[in-house]
């Protein structure tokens, strides 16, 4: 403001999402429940809190968003990305990581019957088997930058198995 000197910064959003394969190393994607881009698919995740580590964000967010906590994460990228919400864009920082979960959880044949959706977020669960980084372009996926994440999680090899 050039009659108060007050500086307005238009600082960007953290986010986080989290890569989880079952034991077969399908990935495991969330239908949207909500705006924006609902009914596309998505990774587990959300806005970091304040006062909050991303570390922290992404194990919360998961057993928000699907009713298991890891066992373990690992870092994979960041990517920025834009969220439209009521018209309002948000610039973000997306933070993405690879969460390892409990060998029991994990198992393919029971891992979707396993998860709890939060009903506000989720309406439902699909496995992926993306093999190459040509198969997440078919994926119906809701943010660009989750499109960038599986593409270095898979190109980097650090895939839990």
């Amino acid at each position: 403001c050039s009659d108060c000197g007050f500086d307005l910064y238009n600082n960007v959003a953290s986010a986080v999402g989290l890569i989880i394969q079952d034991s077969e190393g399908r990935v495991l994607l969330e239908k949207r429940a909500k705006e924006p881009r609902k009914g596309f698919l998505a990774l587990p995740g959300g806005f970091v809190d304040p006062d909050e580590r991303a570390e922290d964000a992404a194990v919360r967010e998961c057993l928000e968003e699907i009713g298991l906590e890891p066992e373990s994460i690992s870092f994979v990228c960041t990517c920025p990305n834009t969220y439209e919400y009521k018209n309002i864009v948000y610039k973000t920082c997306d933070m993405f990581f690879s969460a390892k979960l409990k060998a029991e959880d994990a198992s393919s044949k029971d891992l979707i019957k396993r998860l709890t959706p939060q009903e506000s977020e989720v309406s439902g669960f699909e496995l992926y088997k993306i093999d190459c980084t040509e198969d997440v372009d078919t994926i119906p996926l809701a943010f660009a930058s989750a499109k960038v994440a599986l593409k270095a999680f898979i190109e980097c090899g650090i895939q839990h198995t």
